[in-house]
């Protein structure tokens, strides 16, 4: 007879199971990938340059102000940043109504390093300028050696024609494309620190007082809503046409994260580049970890070395290096079967630390690989020279007894022959 469940037990039942169920809901949105609005989007591992997200990622976009982020690393590597450079007129006239300035004034000088700051935390287009005519002697000079670095770097995607991001319909770039730059960009540890700083104060020059500015990167100023602690450097953009952009880098648990968006919107008054920048890094760090799969100087296997002496020919190979692979979270390092191959013809004498064979791993199309190293000497066997010797000695003997005999025999033959 079966036992009526009484009211309490029922509920209880029921709790747990919705306790359940909301538990896996939520265990398997955080596999899911983010449904974003902004009209294009990529998150790419530094390292690796793994995709771990893509929208429409190599469609035709408008970069708007994430442009400065090639005027800025041209400057670094064509001036140093102590260098005095002087506003033209030019330079300065040049910039469209509804774009933003740090005010330069003609005949004004900085630093390479003070213009940098406003390029890169006010987003000054006026300081673009001045740079491009500073590097390239001309802002259409300038403009070339933006097209010639981005082939470079092995881009086929984007094209550029002014230093600050003013639209042009020929002025165009990739989310892709925009990953690269910055992963190459990040590569300079000065880009970085420009980049990534949430506020900027410039001394008063010999034409303007001191100008201080806050970061138009939302994400990376301290009690602002939008705050996101793990990024380290980004760069804003925003034209009607372009819609909001941005394209960042963040840092968490030895794990370095590549994030752009392009084509944002603003929803209740918070723009999607912040919080959709925050979405895919998020994504990223709860579904994918760098896991140490081999540590330097493990056993990986133990061979046998015929011709070495028996007290060396047991030989450990050793891993050379340490691997470090990205792969998903949820993945064991247990789970992931490495591939040794070992050269050919392995014989003594073998030096400790000779280079014996190569072991690898590959995880979704890339390949993590390691030498393999003798862990000590292998001396080579004498005995096989001395069966060799002995060999060779009884082979005298015989041959020296053939030869005797041989003439004995004959010369009995030819006396007896009288």
């Amino acid at each position: 007879m079966k036992q009526k469940l009484t009211f309490p037990k029922q509920m209880i039942i029921i709790i747990t199971t919705i306790f359940i169920l909301l538990n896996s809901s939520f265990v398997f949105a955080a596999s899911e990938p983010p449904k974003l609005i902004s009209q294009a989007a990529i998150l790419i591992d530094n390292k690796t340059g793994k995709i771990l997200y893509e929208k429409n990622a190599n469609e035709k976009m408008y970069p708007a102000s994430t442009t400065k982020i090639i005027t800025a690393i041209l400057a670094l590597e064509q001036c140093s940043l102590n260098e005095t450079v002087t506003v033209s007129y030019d330079a300065t006239m040049s910039i469209p109504d509804g774009y933003s300035t740090a005010s330069l004034q003609v005949g004004e000088q900085l630093t390479l390093e003070q213009l940098l700051q406003l390029l890169l935390v006010h987003s000054a287009n006026d300081a673009a300028n001045v740079l491009a005519e500073h590097i390239g002697g001309s802002v259409e000079s300038f403009v070339s050696m933006m097209n010639t670095k981005v082939h470079e770097i092995g881009l086929s995607n984007t094209n550029f024609t002014n230093t600050f991001g003013m639209h042009d319909d020929n002025h165009y770039t990739t989310a892709q494309d925009l990953a690269k730059i910055m992963q190459y960009c990040i590569k300079n540890e000065e880009f970085r620190k420009l980049a990534g700083k949430a506020s900027c104060s410039i001394p008063a020059t010999n034409k303007y007082g001191v100008r201080k500015y806050t970061s138009t990167n939302e994400l990376i100023i301290p009690n602002n809503r939008n705050y996101y602690s793990y990024l380290t450097c980004g760069k804003t953009g925003y034209t009607s046409q372009a819609g909001d952009c941005l394209v960042s880098c963040s840092y968490k648990e030895n794990l370095e994260l590549i994030g752009v968006i392009l084509g944002g919107k603003t929803v209740n008054g918070n723009s999607t580049r912040f919080s959709e920048t925050k979405t895919l890094f998020e994504y990223g760090y709860d579904n994918y970890a760098i896991k140490t799969l081999l540590n330097q100087n493990h056993v990986v296997s133990q061979i046998e070395i015929k011709n070495g002496t028996k007290d060396t020919k047991m030989l450990d190979l050793l891993a050379n290096t340490s691997i470090e692979a990205l792969v998903e979270s949820s993945l064991s390092e247990n789970e992931i079967t490495p591939t040794i191959t070992l050269k050919e013809d392995i014989k003594a004498p073998i030096e400790q630390g000779d280079n014996l064979g190569t072991l690898f791993y590959t995880i979704d199309g890339l390949e993590y690989k390691t030498d393999l190293i003798a862990s000590h000497s292998v001396e080579k066997s004498k005995l096989f020279e001395y069966l060799i010797e002995i060999g060779i000695g009884i082979l005298i003997i015989f041959l020296i007894y053939r030869i005797f005999f041989h003439k004995k025999k004959t010369n009995v033959y030819e006396f007896k022959g009288f």
